[in-house]
């Protein structure tokens, strides 16, 4: 039986229009059609999820509570980004899995942390079904970076005004008590 795998270039192809459209500021609605209609899709930006609303919990799903479509409007809500450029296409055909670096200059648009920015390098790792759409999508970014932002706090660390040793004293080692 022949496999209905979708090939490298389909692969790449659908990744670069998803990331194209995300660079874009494409709306959520112009996002998820390069999500899979017959499967189940996901959306997961590892991080602690208590250093912002958008980190370490699955958002499944095409809309609703806790989908895919809430991660992108999360993301709306509480960042802007600009110059956002992606490099570094990695395909596995037979996985069926398309890997990206990618970079922008991002800036916090909520509360005490508003209008605080950062260059940031992230990577997505993403999954498609037979038809080469997204299943799931995979984010591993700069997570300290939006919690010092959030917090109003990420100018005066990296300005090195937070009041804190260089060699990082503070820092406590737990090694060798028994």
């Amino acid at each position: 039986m022949a496999s209905s795998s979708p090939t490298r270039k389909q692969l790449l192809e659908s990744a670069q229009a998803l990331c194209s459209a995300f660079a874009a500021k494409a709306d959520v609605d112009t996002l998820l059609s390069h999500f899979s209609s017959t499967h189940q899709i996901s959306a997961f930006e590892h991080g602690l999820p208590v250093l912002a609303p958008f980190l370490g919990r699955p958002f499944l799903r095409r809309t609703g509570d806790n989908s895919v479509a809430s991660y992108f409007e999360l993301l709306r809500k509480y960042l802007t980004f600009d110059d956002m450029a992606f490099r570094g296409w990695v395909v596995d055909a037979d996985a069926c899995k398309v890997s990206v670096k990618g970079s922008a200059k991002f800036t916090w648009t909520e509360g005490v942390g508003k209008g605080e920015s950062w260059e940031e390098e992230f990577v997505y790792m993403l999954d498609f079904d037979q038809n080469a759409k997204v299943t799931d999508c995979e984010v591993w970014a700069d997570s300290g970076a939006a919690y010092l932002a959030r917090r109003g706090e990420l100018k005066q660390v990296t300005e090195g005004k937070d009041n804190r040793d260089e060699d990082q004293s503070d820092t406590q080692t737990l090694v060798g008590k028994d």
